[in-house]
């Protein structure tokens, strides 16, 4: 998604609202939220929501961040601290055949679909209980293990 310049969209805002203002009547537009987590998943909400002013529209979402905007859609962003749903439910923390530490979609095969890439690793640097958990899988289930497992292995990253 392009970040637009705020100088844009106040213009564009006020026009949408005076325009909306002076017709007083309801609205309808589609807005799309955002949330953006730490492991790099993005989910996207859609919502149909009819609105009397623009003014109901920024109250109901004054925590979210906004991304683009027209006269018929409304794009918000969100970064939440934590890690996503997918990663909860089925992510992973493993090696690809480069060393590389990620999160897989599932236990680590290489027909694993990856969610998110860190570092590579010097393997020979791991004992061998580290390269097999790794090798197995270690499922990341919240934001502290996810913190845990990356504070873990950060002291065998190769370095350029």
């Amino acid at each position: 998604m392009r970040k637009v310049s705020a100088c844009f969209l106040f213009v564009v805002s006020l026009f949408i609202v005076s325009s909306y203002t002076a017709a007083q009547s309801p609205v309808q537009l589609t807005i799309l939220l955002e949330r953006m987590y730490l492991d790099g998943q993005v989910s996207e909400e859609i919502r149909k929501e009819t609105v009397m002013s623009m003014h109901e529209v920024w109250k109901k979402y004054n925590d979210w961040q906004l991304v683009d905007l027209d006269d018929k859609q409304i794009v918000f962003q969100k970064a939440i601290n934590d890690i996503s749903p997918l990663a909860k439910a089925n992510g992973y923390f493993g090696l690809t055949k480069d060393g590389t530490l990620s999160i897989f979609e599932g236990k680590p095969t290489p027909s694993s679909r990856i969610i998110q890439s860190f570092f590579q690793i010097d393997v020979k640097k791991l004992e061998s209980r580290k390269q097999q958990q790794l090798k197995k899988g270690i499922r990341v289930v919240s934001k502290a293990r996810y913190e845990d497992i990356l504070a873990t292995y950060r002291p065998f990253a190769l370095t350029e």
